[in-house]
């Protein structure tokens, strides 16, 4: 499996795969072999029929799940060995339709008091006022910082794209004040150095795992019900935008969002929307009563 992991992540890389999808697709392809027990250079038609059958039924992946798997061996096939991938060989798993979990302002005010750690605390702050996702938090770097237009460079995001964002002041002030802590000569938020080293030896970003353990921590510390993660902390901050009045197109550039629908669900979270609606029903309701 070894040099057919290595012909497949070299096909990847040549077609421009992110690193993400690239770890992404070699799981789902390790997950087939280890559920046959043999290379999957060695599984056939049927046999790849019904392993999506087990992961849709048996297993119960939710559909983008169900669909990386798909897109996964379809590449193994056909880019890395070769094949001509089955013309009927296509999953159509239902698609799910759900709202992101959104917090409300106190409530992630509440979650973020109770990150006790100031690198973690800081670097969950700085995602929600500026609506990042988890790797581009921790991979923040100094030059990434315009103080003087205020505004945050956020490098590579998803799909390779660069944007940037507005950086309020409170959050300016903070990292500024983080950085003399470790006076790390790039990152933002350097991992671990050796044993010995200061901080600013680190070579590399803080861990992604680190930050989402305390974010769990925190979650739980606050007694909040709602189920939130890291990522909460992005929709949160869409929402609470769009609920203070900015316009739908420049969150969607502040979220780097290609398509003007992905940003559009926000709009069936928020309050105002909703209390708007419910006013509308009422007059409506009561005219009739």
């Amino acid at each position: 499996m070894t040099s057919l992991r290595q012909q497949m992540t070299d096909e990847m890389q040549l077609r421009g795969l992110s690193p993400r999808t690239q770890q992404s697709y070699l799981n789902a392809v390790r997950q087939l072999a280890e559920h046959y027990q043999k290379p999957p250079d060695q599984i056939d038609e049927e046999e790849l029929r019904q392993y999506f059958l087990y992961l849709m039924n048996e297993k119960q992946l939710s559909s983008s799940s169900c669909r990386v798997a798909h897109y996964a061996i379809r590449f193994l096939y056909v880019h890395t060995l070769g094949q001509t991938w089955p013309a009927d060989l296509v999953i159509r798993p239902q698609k799910e339709s759900k709202l992101p979990d959104v917090l409300s302002v106190g409530e992630v005010q509440r979650i973020l008091g109770c990150v006790y750690k100031p690198r973690f605390r800081i670097c969950l702050s700085t995602i929600y006022a500026c609506g990042l996702r988890l790797n581009e938090g921790v991979s923040l770097q100094i030059a990434d910082i315009d103080g003087e237009r205020m505004l945050l460079h956020v490098r590579q995001g998803k799909g390779a794209k660069d944007r940037y964002v507005p950086l309020p002041e409170a959050t300016l002030e903070m990292l500024r004040s983080f950085w003399t802590l470790h006076r790390h000569p790039t990152l933002l938020f350097p991992g671990r150095p050796s044993e010995g080293e200061p901080y600013a030896a680190a070579d590399t970003p803080m861990s992604s795992s680190g930050v989402q353990r305390a974010m769990r921590a925190a979650v739980k510390t606050s007694g909040i019900q709602k189920y939130a993660t890291v990522h909460t902390l992005r929709h949160s901050y869409a929402t609470h935008l769009l609920e203070a009045g900015v316009n739908l197109c420049l969150i969607q550039a502040y979220l780097g969002h290609s398509s003007p629908k992905t940003t559009a669900r926000y709009t069936h979270v928020t309050r105002p929307a909703e209390m708007t609606a419910s006013e509308a029903i009422n007059r409506i309701v009561a005219g009739l009563i």
